[in-house]
């Protein structure tokens, strides 16, 4: 069973594996979305089209407790929050994975850029090979034993192969765009999101990090760390967002020298092909999606773990997601706390 969204990723997925001799079944994850049955339909359709069946999985609730309540907590405590990386160990392959095979399908594909190696009883889970495109850190905290039950056809290929493949077979996505990171704010600002979701703005003091009071904000959940735009700040040289304090109620702002760090804590560590490989060991670090793996110490403990930078690193922001890469190998990731 292939996760299926409409786009060109997920329905090149589903092609190709048609073509490998796959039999394919398409799921659509209605996550309780305005736009839902009308996605539904024209995934219907274009199922019919590649000569599949598509059925529509009901994940609202699970997705709404899971994903939606996780990012207003998070953004309420002060943290930036990373819903894919939860909504793919909850959902994508939690919840769905699980319809996949109560539905007798032996594997659960989808449209990722990553690769999988099965390597005799060990798994190992790749950067996908457009290095433009590859989303292994969204994986961070998937388990040997689920990669076991997913396929990732994409993974080998460039995005402009994909779209090329898409065009030999008679499907055309004209000006198709990527996905938005957060999908369910649909438009929308956070702000207007999260009021809607009830999370009132609490105005309260931005001050500098002697405590000086600078200016006012219009409620924590609203700024993260290293956000210089809509401070609202008048000052001799920029500043920046170097920490938030719901607690107090405060934004805290200094210069850019006062976001690098050559450290961060970290929550508990998922560590996808196992247990820790020691206790002290050294990785490459990504410390957000765009971010750039860096080498870093890793120090594991039986809460967590502290990471230490080989360079101090800028804006390294709590509630993001920390992932560990051996070269290519992706090896798991944890929760950036501190």
């Amino acid at each position: 069973m292939v996760a299926m969204s409409g786009g060109v990723d997920s329905t090149t997925c589903a092609m190709l594996l048609k073509e490998q001799g796959y039999a394919v079944t398409g799921l659509f994850m209605d996550l309780g979305g305005d736009d839902s049955g009308d996605q539904a339909l024209r995934l219907r359709a274009l199922g019919q089209k590649i000569g599949i069946t598509v059925e529509v999985v009901d994940l609202a609730v699970p997705f709404r407790k899971q994903v939606k309540e996780y990012f207003k907590r998070s953004y309420q405590a002060g943290l930036t929050p990373n819903p894919c990386v939860v909504c793919n160990r909850e959902i994508k392959f939690g919840r769905l994975l699980d319809h996949a095979r109560a539905g007798g399908a032996e594997y659960l594909a989808t449209g990722h850029y990553v690769r999988i190696d099965h390597d005799h009883d060990r798994v190992r889970l790749r950067k996908g090979a457009d290095p433009g495109k590859d989303q292994s850190y969204f994986l961070c905290r998937l388990s040997v034993d689920l990669l076991r039950r997913c396929l990732f056809p994409l993974g080998g290929f460039r995005k402009e192969e994909v779209y090329r493949m898409a065009a030999a077979r008679g499907l055309e996505f004209p000006g198709s765009a990527e996905s938005q990171d957060v999908c369910f704010l649909s438009g929308r600002t956070l702000a207007d999101y999260l009021t809607a979701a009830g999370l009132a703005p609490r105005p309260g003091d931005i001050v500098a990090a002697d405590g000086r009071v600078l200016g006012r904000h219009r409620g924590t959940h609203l700024y993260t760390i290293g956000q210089r735009r809509g401070l609202g700040v008048a000052a001799a040289r920029p500043l920046y967002v170097i920490a938030v304090d719901p607690g107090r109620n405060q934004v805290i702002v200094g210069a850019d020298r006062d976001l690098w760090r050559d450290n961060c804590r970290l929550g508990p560590i998922n560590w996808i092909s196992g247990p820790a490989p020691g206790e002290e060991i050294e990785i490459a670090a990504k410390i957000r999606y765009r971010h750039q793996p860096v080498p870093a110490r890793l120090f594991c403990d039986r809460d967590g773990g502290r990471l230490l930078f080989a360079a101090s690193q800028r804006a390294v922001t709590p509630g993001q997601f920390a992932a560990f890469y051996h070269g290519d190998e992706l090896l798991g990731g944890a929760e950036i706390i501190g």
